[in-house]
């Protein structure tokens, strides 16, 4: 029973109507990645809650660390919309923005810069 007798069916009714969304997530293993370590939930239960202008995720299951090499390199990610932008700004195709953009690490900013200086 949730607060004021509440059944679970009446309180998600009343959360939609403050457009408020849960969903469940089928997820196998969730890895947070801190600076020194890994935070490694395996055998996950991952719950979303969509509100107006914000997205919140709440995970239960059992949780291990890993120690992280100090000297291992950070993969960044380079997203599709990383490249479009470099493209655009630099006028360059696609090969070379993606390679620009690896050489910056990620870097918007410097893969630009280093472009329009060629």
């Amino acid at each position: 029973m949730f607060p004021g007798g509440m059944s679970p069916k009446q309180m998600q009714t009343v959360l939609k109507r403050m457009g408020i969304r849960t969903e469940e997530i089928e997820a196998e293993r969730v890895v947070i990645h801190c600076a020194d370590r890994n935070i490694v939930i395996s055998k996950p239960n991952v719950i979303l809650t969509k509100m107006p202008n914000q997205e919140m995720f709440q995970i239960s299951g059992e949780v291990s660390e890993e120690e992280t090499a100090s000297d291992e390199p950070v993969k960044t990610e380079i997203t599709d919309d990383d490249v479009e932008m470099v493209m655009d700004q630099a006028n360059v195709d696609k090969n070379v923005a993606e390679e620009a953009l690896t050489e910056a690490d990620g870097d918007i900013a410097e893969a630009i810069m280093k472009l329009k200086g060629k």
